[in-house]
This record gives structure tokens, C-alpha cells and sequence, in this order.
């Protein structure tokens, strides 16, 4: 956790359900009151231009960085070329202050984390074992054994009343 934000994450191989259980998380804690924000982790090339549309064109020219600006949102894109990567604190760096900032990928990052699995999720070791950071497990079929609290994938509830404990949450 940083000065500003308040940062949990959820993880879990490739098709574990990451993405659908953040989206729902976010959801419920916006219900319940609390600004969200939220970061994806890519592995692979991606865009959020269309080719065609201007600004699209104004990064092909060669701009380093292009804001899109209405009066309903901005977007900002950085072109890294030879850059790296930027760290996951560079980016939340950038965020404007919030109740919580929730984090999807990063596995290997040091924050307080739920790991996704399913059953039709790509085969891979399980992440909490070896991963102290990892404060429970949500799936889509029983788990036993585990030293950590195991939740259902589908309890959306249950899994934002442990995101609001471990981040000192409260009204």
C-alpha cells in the first residue's frame, strides 16, 4: 500500500476467471459506496485505438504520447519503444486518489492478493502456497486443505467484505 491508494489485487493463470470477478468487484464495492479504480496487466501487444481513427494516426506519425479529451472522459497513451515496462507503483503513481485501486495480473507483485481458479482454467500450480500475499482462494469447485480461507467464485459479497477487511474499509 502507497501514501494515496490502497492496493489489492486478484490473480490466477490464464482463464482462471480474473477478469469476470474483477468486473464483479468492482461492481459491488461501487454499490457499497468506495471509489474504485483498477489496473490490467497485459502479457502480449494490445491497442485501444482503431486503426483509422486520428489518434490512432497521430501515434502511427511517431507521437510519444496521445491524450484523447471530451467531455466525458480522457484517455492518455504512452508509446514505450525503447522503454520498459513501466512497475506497477509507476503507474499507480499516476492515479488520482481513491478508495481502492484494484489490481488484475500481476502475480508477482507484493501486494495483498485473491488467487482465481476454475476448473476449465489453464492447468497451473497453485499460486498460494508459495505466495504469502495470497489471502484466499476463490473457485468454481471445492477446495480442502488450504490454510487460507477458501471462497465460491460467485460469492461477490463475501469476497468484497474480505477486501474491505483486509484494506481497513469502514464507514
Amino acid at each position: 500500500m502507497n501514501a494515496k491508494h490502497r492496493i489489492f489485487g486478484i490473480t490466477g493463470w490464464k482463464n482462471s476467471g480474473k477478469t469476470t470477478l474483477t468486473v464483479k468487484l468492482v461492481s459491488e464495492l461501487t454499490r457499497r459506496g468506495w471509489k474504485v479504480s483498477t489496473i490490467k496487466h497485459a502479457h502480449h501487444d494490445f491497442d485501444i485505438d482503431k486503426e483509422g481513427t486520428d489518434s490512432w494516426r497521430h501515434r502511427k506519425a511517431g507521437a510519444g504520447e496521445v491524450a484523447i479529451v471530451s467531455d466525458q472522459r480522457w484517455a492518455l497513451m504512452h508509446e514505450l519503444a525503447a522503454e520498459s515496462e513501466p512497475t506497477l507503483a509507476d503507474i499507480i503513481a499516476r492515479f488520482a486518489p481513491c478508495d481502492l485501486v484494484l489490481v488484475e495480473g500481476y502475480k508477482r507483485e507484493h501486494h495483498k492478493k485473491i488467487e482465481t481458479r476454475r476448473r476449465e482454467g489453464r492447468s497451473g500450480e497453485a499460486l498460494a502456497p508459495n505466495d504469502p500475499t495470497i489471502v484466499a482462494i476463490a473457485s468454481d469447485y471445492a477446495i480442502s486443505g488450504e490454510p487460507i480461507p477458501v471462497y465460491d467464485l460467485d460469492d461477490v459479497p463475501g469476497l468484497a467484505d474480505l477486501i474491505e477487511r483486509q484494506m481497513g474499509l469502514s464507514r
